[in-house]
């Protein structure tokens, strides 16, 4: 299996997007990417900006070759409604409209999939089952987005290819959750994309939620995962090297690489938002 971590946060924008190729199989989960419009009381840094726009161009090379696409859920730092032409042709997963959706994604929803249904084959993910070839594509139930329902709910997409079995959670936010952890466990995952706790917030988040996430990553370690990339919310965090420390050592001993999406692809982590205050200061826009 091919993974390719195409934009990530700690690629240096707000995005979980990621293309996947099989034998059988061309996959993009989540082509989309977005800044923070305010951190630490700033805008956007211009190197930020030019990030951002790197990274769409490699969204769309990625779209061109893709076969399959899946929409985990309606926030735009994972899909963008106003470029409906890249799913043109496309098998599209998206999470259902109306069903287990806060207002503001349904809202978002109707904006979007009128865009997209002429041009594309579409169909809802929530549990739906797909086999091409020896490679089996599936999607979990809704799960929340974090640790409640405020923010709606996401699918999370498995891939089998017969040999690896990977879980993309997107934006679980953790996962704090027994039914987050699920999807990785009962599928028994070999490679994990989490998307980690939104430890950056910790007075919204909470230490008790933070705990259970670092706990079921331990639990995902124990039940035969070999690469867990975390990234996305938890690469906002100053503080992420040493919140996940205990479950790097944890995978050192078991004989799981605990690694951000950089890191995957051999990268050196270059998390920007995290940073706009230090390129303000640095770099004045």
């Amino acid at each position: 299996m091919k993974i390719i971590p195409v934009a990530f946060d700690s690629l240096g924008t707000r995005s979980m997007a990621t293309y996947i190729e099989t034998k059988d199989v061309k996959l993009f989960i989540d082509p989309g990417v977005s800044l923070a419009p305010v951190r630490f009381g700033l805008p956007p840094h211009p190197i930020e900006i030019e990030r951002m726009n790197e990274h769409w161009e490699q969204i769309k090379k990625y779209m061109e070759k893709a076969e399959h696409v899946c929409i985990s859920h309606y926030h735009y730092d994972h899909h963008d409604p106003e470029h409906p032409e890249i799913f043109k042709g496309k098998h599209v997963f998206v999470k259902h409209p109306t069903q287990n959706i806060n207002k503001s994604q349904k809202e978002r929803a109707a904006y979007f999939l009128p865009k997209i249904k002429e041009i594309c084959s579409l169909e809802y993910a929530e549990g739906k089952n797909i086999c091409v070839g020896n490679t089996e594509i599936k999607f979990s139930r809704a799960v929340p987005h974090g640790p409640g329902i405020r923010l709606g709910y996401v699918v999370e997409t498995i891939i089998d290819d017969g040999r690896e079995v990977l879980v993309h959670t997107s934006d679980v936010e953790g996962p704090a959750l027994k039914e987050q952890l699920e999807p990785i466990l009962n599928n028994r995952a070999s490679i994990v994309f989490l998307d980690g706790p939104l430890s950056y917030i910790i007075y919204r988040y909470g230490n008790k939620n933070l705990g259970n996430a670092l706990a079921n990553m331990k639990k995902m370690i124990d039940a035969g995962v070999k690469i867990l990339v975390y990234d996305h919310h938890f690469l906002r965090d100053p503080k992420y090297k040493e919140r996940i420390a205990e479950v790097e050592d944890y995978g050192k001993e078991l004989g799981c690489k605990v690694q951000t999406a950089a890191e995957f692809r051999g990268m050196k982590v270059d998390a920007l938002e995290m940073r706009r205050k230090e390129l303000h200061e640095n770099m004045p826009a």
